[in-house]
């Protein structure tokens, strides 16, 4: 009995109205803002079994992620009470290990690509109400981006546009002097990046690694910080 009394006392305090930090900043036509954080790139390959002419089967894939550095800006259209309209131009530095595989002899060839996004998100962000100086929030929308950091001949070779599905969840949280809103967003790259017109390929050793891949496909786990 004590310890539900202790609960449901906890309770009621934690739904108790408080002071608001800066109680308005909702209400504003434009917000702006920038931003910080940290992501993961990966590719979703998708390998075509290709036997060459000396009977190697080659297999590429991403065995681990590497994190990288996500910096950007951030202008939001108020909509209603719940909606907000967001344009986010963002910077994603980051690399990405391909590690090619022989099927038989366990052969490794390991290519290392750098990348250089700038990703342009038109997001649609959808609040809960209020509580206290705290507000949860998810989100989701399109993300045309490019790659100022594609080069030729490698293993490998993308096309530098892609564009993004994005969806997320994060909170607004008021302080005294600016809203901080930390958020987790995954993207999902719509195009087949792989680049098949290999006329920058002079090193003919690296074709049995072209030809082992079918698709490319893009994909990133964001955690930003946004300070508005």
């Amino acid at each position: 009995m004590l310890l539900a009394g202790l609960m449901a006392l906890s309770t009621v305090s934690a739904q108790k109205r408080r002071v608001q930090n800066r109680p308005y900043i909702d209400q504003r036509r434009w917000h702006y803002g920038f931003l910080a954080g940290i992501h993961t790139q990966d590719y979703k390959l998708v390998n075509t079994g290709i036997t060459t002419d000396d009977g190697q089967t080659w297999f590429a894939d991403v065995p681990e992620y590497s994190p990288g550095f996500t910096v950007g800006v951030l202008g939001e259209l108020y909509l209603n009470r719940l909606l907000a309209l967001r344009v986010v131009p963002t910077l994603h530095f980051g690399d990405k290990r391909v590690v090619f595989r022989e099927q038989t002899s366990g052969e490794q060839y390991t290519q290392n690509i750098k990348s250089a996004y700038l990703s342009v998100p038109i997001d649609l962000k959808f609040s809960a109400e209020r509580i206290n100086n705290y507000r949860p929030y998810v989100m989701a929308g399109m993300a045309p981006t490019y790659d100022f950091s594609v080069k030729k001949h490698g293993a490998l070779l993308v096309h530098p546009f892609d564009c993004y599905v994005e969806v997320g969840l994060g909170c607004d949280f008021y302080l005294p002097f600016f809203k901080l809103i930390p958020e987790l967003k995954f993207c999902f790259g719509l195009s087949n990046l792989l680049n098949t017109k290999r006329s920058d390929l002079t090193d003919l050793s690296l074709v049995k690694y072209t030809q082992a891949v079918g698709k490319v496909a893009s994909r990133m786990i964001v955690l930003s910080f946004y300070f508005e």
